[in-house]
């Protein structure tokens, strides 16, 4: 049986009772999922897995997610390794706040991670509970939000002159990244969209991969993003998940921002990775 312990800030809860190595029935992942919408951010401590389990645990949410960027462990499995060495010297990477691959068409309605080695002190994961920030959020901030639609896209983080670009290729990153030209086509989303789920209003989308606000001019616009990312990463919305070795996060991409941290240089850090790709109406 399933026993939930609320992480007691914005959004978050720890689930114990549940072997995750060993196969799932229709019931166990019912109650998970139902878990997971209601507090947006599950961590599963204390969990052997391979990443054919990995894999596996996926598939119970929806499936294997493609992630345009990232290079595979290798050519049997879709799994990412998020490393960093003890005495690397490149930016943490994903220190801003985002929502993965907002800037696609269908972008994951969650993600998994799995910890393999995780660092003494430092390396937590910020999180920011978007449900909340719109319940919260003032009349006149929402008032100019309604109706917006956001033009979504890579080319900050991975086009030719992006963050993980060019320039990034000398920074003798463990990471395997790839920076594209097809980082720069453009997507739109609603600022304020309906959890296709849950039914709860929800922000979607953050200053970096939105990039432009549809029908408004260039500075009217890029202040409205400003705006709007001061007031959705609050410290009252957030939550920062302490890791443990052998720990599963699960995230719904739908209701949440995150961010990496870092705070841990001199020692190594190491985490699996798959998105969940759903059915295009479970998607934003």
């Amino acid at each position: 049986m399933l026993k939930i312990e609320p992480s007691g800030q914005s959004c978050g809860a720890f689930v114990t009772g549940v072997d995750l190595s060993q196969p799932l029935d229709l019931e166990t992942v019912r109650e998970i999922r139902e878990v997971w919408l209601q507090h947006h951010v599950l961590a599963f401590p204390s969990q052997q897995l391979s990443d054919d389990d990995l894999v596996r645990i996926t598939q119970y949410l929806g499936a294997v997610g493609d992630d345009p960027f990232f290079v595979p462990i290798n050519a049997r499995t879709p799994v990412v390794a998020l490393t960093r060495r003890a005495d690397e010297q490149a930016p943490v990477f994903a220190e801003s706040w985002h929502t993965d691959w907002s800037f696609k068409k269908h972008p994951p309605i969650g993600t998994c991670l799995y910890s393999l080695v995780v660092p003494p002190m430092g390396g937590n994961t910020g999180f920011s509970n978007q449900q909340m920030a719109l319940a919260e959020m003032p009349r006149d901030l929402r008032g100019r939000l309604e109706g917006k639609v956001a033009l979504h896209s890579a080319a900050a983080a991975y086009g030719p002159e992006g963050t993980y670009g060019e320039k990034d290729q000398g920074n003798d990153r463990s990471m395997k990244i790839l920076f594209s030209e097809q980082a720069r086509q453009s997507q739109p989303h609603p600022i304020i969209a309906k959890h296709p789920e849950s039914g709860s209003e929800t922000l979607f989308g953050t200053i970096g991969y939105i990039h432009t606000i549809l029908d408004m001019d260039e500075e009217a616009g890029r202040q409205l993003i400003m705006d709007l990312y001061a007031w959705q990463t609050r410290e009252e919305f957030q939550y920062s998940h302490v890791w443990e070795p052998n720990m599963l996060v699960i995230w719904d991409n739908r209701s949440v921002l995150h961010r990496a941290n870092g705070g841990y240089d001199g020692h190594a850090r190491e985490l699996h990775r798959l998105t969940i790709s759903g059915d295009p109406a479970l998607a934003l």
